[in-house]
């Protein structure tokens, strides 16, 4: 942790919490915000390092609250690319069984590098895929997660019901209930981190309703409350979804969530789109989160999730970038312009603003992970940053430098900082030879899909 003191003095702009004026910058103290400075104002006392922002636009760290690492191995894959959904899944089961530890690492290590350079400092990640020779995936994870330095909320996915038992995942894919609520205690009480500055979390994640049994989803819930932790899984991401729960089920989407006792604010949704007003005012009501996937919701056509009705409802909107088969990039700047402009065709511009949008990415997603000491710029919060420049042409002409963050499309964060530590520096990732990895994950993503 750095113990000295840092001003990140004069930004060109900061984005703050209700307006805040931090025209001066901030002080970084103990991987946390010590000082907030208006214009014209100097810290209390002298800082060891001074960092000259006026080039810079800074946010609060983004945070990724939904992703599938392990799919950067099968981007764009012709058979896929014109599928929605259930089609999807099923064609891609079968190469994503087989998955190795090795392939796994290399897959995490460049989601993360791309999610740090996009200027996010937190993720999520949803690992549910655990055929022979990965029983340990989330372990692997976590070798990346601290190699890179970032903040990971890891949840241990899982699928139990198969084909063969009306299921959508093939037989070789799902594991037995013993094995996954075994392995979930596991893994909290080895790595579960609580309090304020946590690095690495546990969640508990059964996939989607057509993948788990109803068991599962119950004795999840059971164990997230023993430990206190939190539960994730997909929800109403299609109709098709909702059919199969009618069908097997006998229950919508949320009334399946409530019988299974997941309906609590300890839970946050990947997708959330086909809700029925009912729905959205019982969801509000127990404060569960929805991460809000707009890429991969057009990609494969599934639908526009209704934000701001689950809102003003009670419910917490935070973003996420979904799999990198889905989405085919783990970008979360990208990922919030994409929410612009997907919600304001729902909702039109004067309600879906650059500043809305950035609270989904930042304080709505921290939110949504439980974290109260992450997601924005004050006094007390984590010094997890993103420094932009606008320097590039696609910039040029630009007047109001928040908003032209995303309408002019920022890709690349110049500088990051996670716990007062500085993680990229002049759009490089410290300490990660990226030439190299690109070439290791391209022969695994190879290897993959060689035989289909």
């Amino acid at each position: 942790m750095c113990a000295s003191r840092i001003w990140i003095k004069n930004p060109q702009a900061i984005f703050t919490p209700d307006g805040v004026d931090a025209r001066g910058g901030i002080v970084i103290e103990a991987g946390k915000i010590s000082e907030v400075l208006a214009a014209g104002v100097t810290p209390s006392i002298p800082c060891d390092t001074n960092f000259d922002a006026r080039d810079h636009v800074v946010l609060p760290g983004l945070i990724n609250t939904h992703h599938h690492f392990y799919q950067t191995l099968t981007r764009a894959w012709a058979p896929v690319v014109n599928e929605p959904l259930f089609p999807w899944l099923k064609t891609l089961y079968p190469v994503w069984a087989k998955l190795t530890p090795e392939a796994l690492k290399l897959a995490s290590q460049v989601a993360m590098a791309e999610l740090l350079l996009s200027g996010c400092t937190t993720t999520s990640d949803h690992h549910y895929l655990f055929p022979e020779g990965m029983e340990n995936a989330i372990d692997v994870q976590v070798e990346v997660v601290n190699s890179l330095g970032m903040r990971a909320m890891l949840t241990r996915g899982s699928m139990s019901l198969g084909e063969q038992d009306g299921g959508l995942p093939p037989q070789q894919t799902v594991q037995s209930g013993e094995a996954i609520l075994e392995d979930s205690q596991r893994l909290i009480r080895r790595y579960h981190q609580r309090g304020e500055g946590a690095w690495i979390q546990i969640a508990l994640a059964p996939c989607s309703p057509f993948s788990v049994t109803e068991e599962i989803m119950q004795e999840s819930a059971r164990l997230a409350a023993a430990h206190d932790v939190r539960l994730h899984t997909h929800l109403a991401e299609t109709l098709d979804e909702e059919a199969f729960c009618l069908e097997r089920f006998g229950l919508r989407t949320v009334d399946y969530l409530e019988k299974v006792g997941w309906l609590s604010d300890r839970t946050w949704l990947a997708h959330g789109i086909h809700f029925n007003a009912d729905e959205i005012r019982r969801l509000g009501a127990a404060g569960v989160g929805i991460c809000h996937c707009p890429v991969s919701n057009m990609r494969l056509a599934s639908g526009i999730c209704p934000t701001l009705e689950l809102e003003e409802a009670g419910a917490i909107i935070g973003l996420g970038v979904d799999g990198s088969a889905s989405n085919d990039a783990s970008s979360l700047m990208f990922e919030t312009r994409q929410a612009l402009y997907l919600q304001r065709l729902r909702y039109g511009a004067k309600r879906i603003t650059p500043q809305k949008v950035l609270t989904w990415a930042t304080q709505g997603s921290a939110r949504l992970l439980g974290r109260h000491d992450l997601g924005e710029i004050r006094v007390g919060k984590q010094a997890d940053l993103a420094l932009f420049r606008l320097d590039d042409l696609r910039f040029s002409g630009s007047h109001d430098p928040l908003s032209a963050l995303i309408l002019c499309g920022a890709e690349r964060a110049d500088r990051v900082m996670v716990g007062g530590e500085w993680r990229v520096v002049d759009g490089e990732i410290c300490g990660l030879d990226c030439e190299r990895l690109k070439v290791l994950h391209r022969e695994a993503a190879k290897q993959l899909v060689a035989t289909f």
